[in-house]
């Protein structure tokens, strides 16, 4: 009996270690889905990001057509991944809007100008703010709003090539 209390120190250490490299190995989820998935955009009223592009307020969302809300930043490397998806997106028709996350007017112009602009709107969202307030958890994160400014669905992550038939099946849902 003496031999086996030795050892439960060990074997408690070796569960404890199987139990971590476990969790280690299938992670939970870890994306964080805004709860107001089915409510209205929250109200807010933003400056413009550059010079040149309308600002975005919220009633720019309510226009009687689904958009797109692209919320991004200049230093965000996923969001260089993402232009050319979206731009390909604008060219099938779909509105984009945009809200540039703690970013400088200087640095956003130069982000669009290297990577292409498929947004009518930028919004400049200084303290995250906005983002915050959709429930938005990082960049890039994109909400389907549809025409009467409800956010229908949510796309955390770069919009890969291969999520864009899922991201039109969606705005078409939203119709």
């Amino acid at each position: 009996m003496s031999r086996m209390i030795r050892f439960a120190p060990l074997v408690l250490i070796a569960l404890v270690i199987g139990a971590m490299v476990w969790r280690l190995a299938n992670p939970g989820d870890s994306v964080t889905r805004s709860q107001l998935l089915g409510t209205p955009v929250p109200q807010f009223a933003l400056p413009p990001a550059v010079a040149g592009k309308p600002p975005l307020r919220s009633t720019d969302l309510a226009t009687g057509a689904p958009r797109l809300l692209n919320i991004f930043a200049s230093w965000c490397v996923p969001c260089i991944a993402e232009a050319p998806v979206l731009a390909e997106i604008r060219r099938r028709g779909v509105r984009i809007d945009g809200i540039a996350v703690r970013d400088r007017p200087e640095d956003v112009a130069r982000f669009l100008q290297r990577h292409g602009d498929p947004f009518e709107n930028i919004g400049a969202d200084d303290r995250s703010r906005v983002q915050l307030a959709l429930g938005s958890s990082g960049v890039p994160e994109t909400f389907v709003i549809d025409g009467r400014g409800i956010i229908r669905f949510q796309h955390v992550g770069p919009i890969m090539p291969d999520d864009i038939p899922v991201v039109l099946a969606e705005l078409e849902k939203a119709r």
